[in-house]
């Protein structure tokens, strides 16, 4: 396995990080253990997960994907196989939100005991916080990693100024930097980053774990039609979002580089994101065995030069 380092830290990751959120939601216990020791057993350390996932199902209070990872850890001793990033932020209800000091300072110890872990290797911002100055956000990420708590901090969702406003604030400070970007980035969602980030991220050496790398499924050829809204929950929004002229460009593109790399549509995606300069590890989640086997040779796809600018051409922007 290629593991590559995650900014200027000391993490070495996987090429491929498996998404969270799905345990414990679309993916039950027994299925999510099956899950990541199938994941470890493949050679990827990686695994994404936030203390709010799955608090938008019913019934769930937040930490249902952290207490899943925590279990698997505490029944199977696989601790040290694993690189586990999860966020704070997001809101969790009663006006647990943001990044104040004493919400993260609060946040961490609950993950921490979600995740029956002593330190958490990646603890990222879940979104920025502009009511929350950035110097106090890095200052209580900065105190976790002196206790030994925290590894490597990161941000998710922050725009170019922003980041590069933090990145400053912990120079100038001598603090812990965001190791870490989490974008949405993949072949159709591709200029947000593109325009600003990207560049910044290169220039600064942060590492990018772009999330919706597969657009919630769109890009596996799932989604070609409107009928085809139906086949799942969220169906209907990723054929309202993606399902376009530029989205039907982009799904013909897919089939034809799969037919030259020999891989699936959905391999093609992720080789995609993997080949592009600033991106380190892009999440893509499973919620089966065979779901998983095709992630796994998604990161050992390799594209040639001509393929990546068939699909470079295919999703831009005209």
């Amino acid at each position: 396995m290629d593991y590559r380092p995650l900014g200027r830290s000391e993490l070495q990751v996987s090429p491929l990080c498996f998404g969270g959120n799905v345990f414990g939601w679309t993916a039950d216990e027994r299925t999510s253990f099956s899950l990541l020791d199938a994941w470890v057993d493949a050679g990827f350390n990686f695994v994404d997960t936030a203390d709010v996932y799955s608090r938008w199902v019913p019934g769930h209070a937040g930490g249902e994907s952290e207490g899943v990872i925590g279990r698997w850890i505490r029944q199977g001793g696989r601790r040290s196989k694993l690189v586990i990033a999860t966020k704070v932020g997001n809101d969790m209800g009663d006006g647990r939100i943001g990044l104040k000091p004493e919400r993260i300072r609060e946040a961490v110890e609950a993950s921490l005991r979600r995740l029956h872990v002593e330190c958490i290797d990646l603890y990222q911002a879940h979104r920025d916080d502009e009511s929350t100055p950035l110097e106090a956000t890095l200052e209580a990420f900065g105190k976790l990693v002196a206790e030994g708590k925290v590894r490597a901090i990161g941000a998710s969702n922050y725009t170019a100024p922003r980041l590069h406003a933090a990145l400053e604030a912990s120079a100038r400070l001598g603090l812990p930097r965001y190791e870490s970007l989490q974008p949405l980035y993949n072949l159709y969602d591709r200029f947000d980053f593109e325009e600003d980030l990207q560049g910044l991220c290169r220039r600064e050496h942060v590492g990018v774990i772009n999330y919706y790398a597969l657009a919630a499924g769109f890009l596996t050829g799932k989604y070609r039609s409107p009928e085809d809204a139906s086949r799942s929950p969220r169906g209907r929004m990723v054929v309202q979002k993606y399902l376009d002229a530029r989205g039907q460009r982009i799904v013909r593109a897919l089939d034809e580089a799969a037919e030259r790399s020999g891989g699936t549509p959905g391999q093609v995606a992720i080789a995609w994101a993997m080949a592009q300069p600033a991106v380190t590890s892009p999440i893509a989640s499973a919620t089966s065995l065979a779901q998983l086997e095709e992630l796994a040779k998604a990161a050992e796809l390799r594209l040639d030069a001509a393929t990546v600018a068939l699909l470079d051409e295919a999703s831009g922007p005209h």
